[in-house]
């Protein structure tokens, strides 16, 4: 039976004036293709619907082709308001981008998603900046999802590095560590996931190979 994996991505591109940000095109082009070269199905959708923006930091002379390639797949996205729910899909997946930051914390229709396929045991992953998406996200007793759990994402010393944490809604390591995640950190910008349960949180665009992995290997259990 065909697996289905959605896909949810921002819409913000800019952080501050003159400074735009988006997606994180090898956050999101790497896992689509290693998801779909095992036959999955993938929706991808974003708030807003419609385009999901590339941060252009994220492509330069050296991004692979196959990578460009992926680009065409934010163009019309769905609206998270249009998925029914996670019933028709075997996990959810989050990449990241500094955008992220600013549209997926506060978005209720994506927390009521994540804690659907939380709690019924169907996998919810994110990379880098993309558990920015799990913030805000209440289980059915009341509890942060994040709470107690195994959480890796993007660091603040990651973000210290990038100079961007002073134009940024919260620090993401910071604000899950608020809500009671056991945030386990690796060296900055090197490969590093967790997996607490169907939880599997990576911390950077270093790490998405190995979050995709890790999701594939458990809808192959």
């Amino acid at each position: 039976m065909t697996k289905k994996v959605l896909m949810v991505v921002t819409n913000h591109s800019q952080i501050h004036n003159g400074k735009q940000t988006g997606i994180w095109l090898s956050e999101f082009g790497e896992a689509y293709l290693k998801f779909t070269a095992q036959d999955y199905e993938v929706t991808v959708a974003s708030p807003l619907g419609g385009k999901g923006p590339i941060d252009p930091g994220s492509v330069d002379d050296h991004t692979p082709k196959e990578l460009l390639d992926t680009r065409r797949h934010l163009e019309d996205t769905t609206k998270l308001e249009d998925v029914p729910s996670a019933a028709d899909y075997d996990a959810v997946f989050l990449p990241g981008g500094h955008g992220t930051m600013f549209d997926l914390p506060g978005n209720a229709k994506l927390q009521d998603l994540i804690r659907e396929f939380y709690e019924s045991g169907k996998i919810v992953a994110a990379v880098c900046h993309g558990p920015a998406g799990l913030i805000g996200v209440n289980l059915s007793d009341g509890q942060p999802l994040v709470a107690g759990k195994r959480v890796n994402a993007f660091t603040d010393r990651e973000e210290a590095d990038t100079g961007l944490g002073s134009s940024l809604p919260f620090l993401l390591e910071s604000k899950i560590r608020d809500l009671g995640a056991i945030f386990v950190v690796a060296p900055n910008w090197s490969t590093h996931y967790e997996v607490d349960g169907n939880l599997i949180t990576g911390q950077n665009p270093q790490s998405t190979v190995a979050v995709t992995n890790a999701v594939i290997e458990k809808l192959s259990e």
